[in-house]
């Protein structure tokens, strides 16, 4: 009962397969702090260049329709199409930023996980909805975790902006002798240096959160003793069809091995407990190979194969040994046995012409 307890605890680390399969469900440790953090760090390097820009743009728009304000007639018709007008405008002014967050997203999700195309996520499930399930999961370990790391975040963001603007209290007074233009450009190099600062803050928050993820992932990942046994019966197969098909596999290459008994120019034995048949066809060959070897009873079945079809059978155990233990079935000799086995078959060809001889 131990063992078997043993035996369901998560506590081996994830086959190759359980992970392929993990991630085709869209299942992978990413953190979705740093995807945020790389849309605000390439937002702000955005705005830190084209700042400029983007204020011309949003100025000259705002005076076009302030100029065309006095001649517009107002009517439902025309107030309708002022707007319109005004959020097309609007739009593409901020198609270039819209671009650079998309853009950032997306590498900050790719440099984590890659290329995943799933729909597990979006699959209508039954767990999703149920209330017990969904009181699990708020009340989790992961649930925990993201409250206390939200805190911190706006702990973060807050700490960040109070101090910057503390250390700026000195330059509001003077603030009321700039112009408008000015005051802006102030107010948007304030806004700038907090949010410069909560990054840096922000990317080491990511950081560690990439990192609790990849263990959170990990942990889910583990597999218990039987869960590895299963899968290797699904991807392997049974052990005991896996061993009936090797019996049956090494059972016809014994019958194929019988059969090319009768075509042996020689058989060499041990005498009694190996038995090793050769053939050597100079057309086809470039050396004698072993068609034939056994011990025991498969060497007492090749000595009968071969006395019954008249095969010669010489007894050599030096060769015989080496021959059944270092050259395989349909595998020609080694080099070190080319000048005893050629005087073997040069004395077998002779036997054999003298028998011919009347």
């Amino acid at each position: 009962m131990a063992e078997e307890n043993k035996d369901q605890e998560k506590t081996e680390e994830a086959t190759p397969k359980r992970r392929e399969e993990t991630r085709e469900k869209g299942q992978v440790a990413k953190s979705r702090e740093l995807a945020s953090i790389a849309v605000l760090g390439g937002c702000l390097i955005y705005f830190y260049f084209g700042a400029p820009i983007l204020a011309e743009r949003l100025m000259e728009t705002m005076k076009t329709h302030f100029r065309q304000s006095g001649q517009l007639a107002v009517s439902v018709d025309s107030i309708q199409a002022l707007l319109l007008d005004t959020a097309f405008q609007i739009f593409l002014i901020l198609i270039p930023i819209l671009l650079v967050a998309m853009l950032c997203g997306f590498l900050g999700n790719f440099f984590q996980v890659g290329l995943i195309f799933s729909t597990e996520a979006i699959t209508p499930k039954l767990s999703k909805i149920s209330p017990l399930q969904g009181f699990k999961r708020l009340f989790s370990l992961h649930s925990f975790v993201e409250l206390i790391k939200n805190i911190f975040k706006i702990a973060i963001v807050s700490t960040v902006a109070y101090m910057t603007v503390s250390g700026e209290l000195k330059a509001i007074v003077p603030l009321m002798d700039l112009s408008v233009s000015e005051i802006i450009r102030y107010i948007g190099e304030v806004a700038f240096k907090i949010l410069y600062t909560t990054c840096w803050v922000l990317i080491l928050l990511a950081i560690l959160d990439y990192l609790y993820q990849k263990w959170e992932h990990e942990k889910k990942l583990k597999m218990s003793r039987q869960e590895i046994k299963d899968e290797n019966k699904q991807t392997e197969g049974d052990p005991l069809v896996k061993g009936r098909i090797k019996r049956l596999q090494r059972e016809m290459a014994r019958k194929r091995m019988m059969a090319a008994v009768p075509k042996a120019d020689v058989v060499i034995t041990n005498p009694t407990h190996l038995a090793v048949a050769l053939r050597y066809d100079p057309e086809t060959m470039q050396s004698p190979q072993v068609i034939a070897k056994g011990a025991d009873f498969l060497a007492e079945k090749i000595r009968e194969i071969a006395k019954k079809h008249d095969v010669p059978i010489v007894e050599n155990k030096p060769v015989a040994q080496v021959l059944y233990k270092m050259v395989a079935v349909e595998q020609g000799i080694p080099d070190t046995l080319y000048k005893v086995v050629a005087e073997i078959l040069a004395q077998v060809y002779s036997l054999k012409r003298k028998r011919m001889i009347p």
